[in-house]
């Protein structure tokens, strides 16, 4: 019988080109997309974990499509279209300023139905978030399938990831999502800039009232992060690290929130919210995103 993954994420694989230099001469191309990340991350914890989304048949492709086997993702769910490559040009670094290049590039090509026959009565949890969700036709189809799968009681969870195309255009989506979702991972820049507000306790308090039934995970960068079910709630400082690199730190949170809550359901909240938060500071320990080890992330439980 063919084995299937139990977690998927679902959404973007792109290609960050990254400014070098002032005259904006040099470019760095790396591997990257949130969900992308997440699906990594899982796969690095030793879960069977696939990332379904669509990537370019380009050289920039065929860098996602090797950099998915190193990371043991399972590749029946990487498709692949001659369609031109999701770009995200990041010009400016400091701070960020960056835009999209990507008129029907290959991941709004992405199609559910030629996902492997069976899958979904295996899979435990499916992960969705980041811009896939603001770029249509794309967006459709996963909150469709998102829809699918709640129906067929898998668990969801979601990261908006906040970017500039998350305009008003992406409310209804936004609203949609979480009302879906089981779990809601969001940061304070996400709320500032998804409900376009300097109000961020009362955006919190919107997104919670949409779905009171979830669990938030709310992180704070430096500051830590907070866990929120129900009435309750457990806050918790981030480990004390020399940071190398933040990219990547909110996907291995999240990623790190669903392993603890599928592998050790009996845990407590807090202990929950401690397991994702030294996930991100143990991704912040190396360049680029960095998917954590569980050695890695327990040395910081240490």
């Amino acid at each position: 019988m063919a084995t299937f993954p139990l977690f998927v994420a679902a959404g973007e694989a792109l290609t960050d080109m990254i400014v070098q230099d002032p005259a904006q001469q040099h470019w760095l191309s790396q591997v990257g997309g949130s969900t992308w990340n997440v699906a990594r991350t899982m796969a690095r914890l030793e879960v069977p974990t696939a990332f379904a989304g669509a990537i370019s048949g380009d050289v920039f492709g065929d860098a996602l499509h090797s950099a998915s086997e190193a990371a043991n993702l399972d590749m029946r769910f990487l498709q692949r279209y001659a369609k031109s490559p999701l770009l995200a040009i990041v010009h400016r670094t400091d701070p960020p300023a960056y835009f999209f290049v990507g008129d029907d590039s290959a991941d709004l090509h992405f199609d559910a139905a030629l996902l492997p026959q069976g899958w979904r009565a295996h899979c435990k949890w499916v992960h969705f978030g980041g811009i896939s969700l603001a770029r249509q036709p794309l967006a459709g189809k996963l909150v469709t399938l998102a829809e699918q799968l709640k129906l067929d009681g898998v668990r969801i969870s979601f990261d908006p990831n906040y970017r500039l195309l998350m305009d008003q255009r992406y409310d209804a989506t936004l609203r949609r999502m979480t009302e879906l979702a089981d779990v809601v991972k969001v940061s304070e820049e996400d709320l500032a800039g998804l409900f376009r507000t300097d109000d961020i306790d009362t955006a919190f308090a919107t997104l919670r009232g949409w779905n009171p039934a979830a669990t938030y995970l709310y992180t704070k960068g430096g500051d830590g992060a907070s866990l929120h079910i129900g009435g309750d709630a457990w806050q918790l400082p981030a480990p004390r690290i020399t940071v190398v690199d933040t990219v990547g730190a909110g996907d291995a949170s999240i990623a790190a929130l669903a392993y603890s809550m599928m592998h050790h359901a009996d845990r407590a909240p807090l202990d929950h919210l401690r397991f994702a938060v030294a996930a991100g500071a143990a991704a912040c320990l190396a360049p680029g995103a960095s998917p954590p080890s569980l050695a890695a992330i327990e040395a910081l439980l240490d």
